[in-house]
């Protein structure tokens, strides 16, 4: 019989996991996801979460709780029965009274090879670190963060340009088909654990506004796997100075490493008329930028609207 599932999660990456376990069938008694959030320019809207829309188009009935501690919540989860909770990236603390609620425990779908990157941010820092792969694991939660044994591991190689947009995407497809995969073993009743081991682990801290500036003063390949950690969202950045002095903030998109014989520029230099960038080691090559409030634009057409000439220190 198919399983009768709660399912926890709150932004766009935990989508196509919603979608694919009710397309295999199985009974999604209710979807938790995060309350909805201020939007709009003025903040005076409030926009539920992306799992909290696609509930609403499956017709799945949505509840937004602040918090799962209280023993009101709690009794209201655990009468609903179910059979096994699903997790993907939901965002807040689930007490040991939920985690056993379901009668199969609670599922995890995590994005990384676990004990690796452990926590909030596991695509954005592996990407950050210059990582060559990681991947998705479908874990059985306990009490600790990210701790519990793991049933399922795909891994994923990371190319040396992929943004985190790219990974995210990509990982977010991985997560639903492996969590398919988990519930249909849990079902029949052969889905094995293993624990993680006791070496190798790190932790994914959240991405703080106050690490979002570029250091041009750091190695190229450190640049290049800072802009593309933290593109499209919330953006690398640097300060350049407008026509009247202004000091106005660039996103950094889209970066390359390159090649250049200019070894003794100063970091943050501009040294051709294609945003080639010197860097404390290397360079670097600016390919896509967005100004505040404007389109994300190629260099060359960021360049005709802006004056970068070489020489220009920027940062």
């Amino acid at each position: 019989m198919p399983l009768r599932i709660i399912f926890m999660g709150t932004p766009a990456y935990a989508v196509p996991t919603l979608q694919a376990l009710n397309e295999a069938g199985h009974k999604i008694v209710a979807v938790y996801s995060q309350p909805p959030r201020p939007a709009g320019r003025r903040g005076l809207e409030l926009k539920p979460s992306p799992v909290h829309e696609a509930a609403e188009r499956l017709g799945l009935r949505v509840f937004t709780p602040k918090s799962l501690k209280g023993e009101d919540e709690q009794a209201a989860l655990s009468a609903l029965k179910a059979d096994a909770a699903v997790v993907v990236a939901y965002g807040l603390l689930l007490p040991r009274a939920v985690l056993d609620a379901p009668r199969l425990g609670a599922w995890n779908g995590h994005a990384s090879l676990l004990p690796r990157w452990r926590g909030a941010a596991p695509i954005q820092r592996a990407i950050m670190a210059g990582d060559p792969e990681t991947g998705v694991m479908i874990m059985k939660m306990d009490a600790g963060l990210d701790t519990g044994p793991v049933a399922l591991t795909e891994t994923v190689a990371i190319p040396e340009n992929m943004t985190t947009g790219e990974l995210h995407d990509q990982l977010a497809e991985v997560t639903a088909r492996l969590m398919v995969d988990a519930m249909a073993r849990l079902e029949r009743g052969d889905l094995a654990v293993r624990p993680q081991p006791d070496e190798g682990v790190s932790y994914a801290s959240k991405i703080l506004k106050t690490e979002t500036r570029v250091d041009f003063s750091r190695s190229a390949q450190e640049v290049h796997n800072h802009a593309r950690a933290l593109a499209p969202t919330p953006g690398a950045w640097f300060e350049l100075e407008d026509a009247s002095g202004r000091a106005e903030r660039v996103r950094v998109l889209q970066t390359e490493l390159a090649q250049s014989d200019a070894t003794d520029a100063a970091p943050g230099t501009v040294l051709d008329d294609k945003l080639l960038v010197a860097c404390g080691d290397g360079a670097v090559r600016l390919k896509r930028l967005q100004k505040a409030g404007g389109k994300p634009l190629a260099a060359q057409d960021f360049l005709r609207g802006t004056s970068v000439a070489p020489g220009t220190v920027i940062g």
